[in-house]
């Protein structure tokens, strides 16, 4: 998540399949939503994420997604009886940053079934015409509210001086 551009929608938290992303509230006046970065502080410094560092199996794996994918082909093929010949996360959702492999059906460990496009794609026709054309109306909206309401607020205040019928009680210094 880009901490200069989130505005805290939460779009995003809607849309991640895998519930990872959270709001932070650290900061009550820009509270921002976070997600796994990779422990990008180390990796840029050469080392791996904390997490492939204190795996007690040695089962987590980092690199580049490509060369990822290419271990994880060569691990199904020489170990067909050990793992489901089936990578989940390389194209779930437009394909993840995480990728797994499994002795059993991902459905049957909990993994969510997931089609091929991203749910962003679905909504952002939406999203960025409510964004791009919503505006202008709001705003004449406001406008044209703030109108009545002081045509109506000075309009009291000029009421006193309406003249009802002759002999009605209502002339200003008339009879009541």
């Amino acid at each position: 998540v880009d901490t200069t551009l989130c505005v805290g929608c939460r779009y995003c938290m809607i849309a991640c399949p895998f519930q990872i992303a959270a709001y932070e509230y650290d900061d009550p006046l820009m509270p921002r939503v976070m997600k796994c970065t990779f422990c990008y502080e180390y990796v840029k410094k050469g080392d791996l994420p904390a997490c492939v560092k204190v795996c007690p199996m040695e089962v987590m794996t980092f690199g580049k997604r490509s060369e990822l994918l290419k271990l994880a082909r060569k691990k199904i093929e020489h170990h067909p009886g050990r793992y489901v010949d089936y990578i989940y996360g390389e194209e779930e959702v437009g394909g993840t940053s995480w990728l797994y492999l499994a002795s059993q059906p991902f459905e049957k460990i909990g993994f969510p079934r997931l089609g091929k496009l991203a749910p962003p794609r679905i909504t952002e026709g939406l999203q960025h015409g409510l964004y791009k054309y919503l505006w202008a109306p709001l705003t004449l909206y406001v406008v044209l509210g703030g109108i009545m309401w002081a045509s109506e607020f000075f309009g009291e205040k000029r009421s006193f001086k309406v003249k009802g019928p002759k002999g009605s009680g209502h002339e200003k210094g008339g009879k009541q």
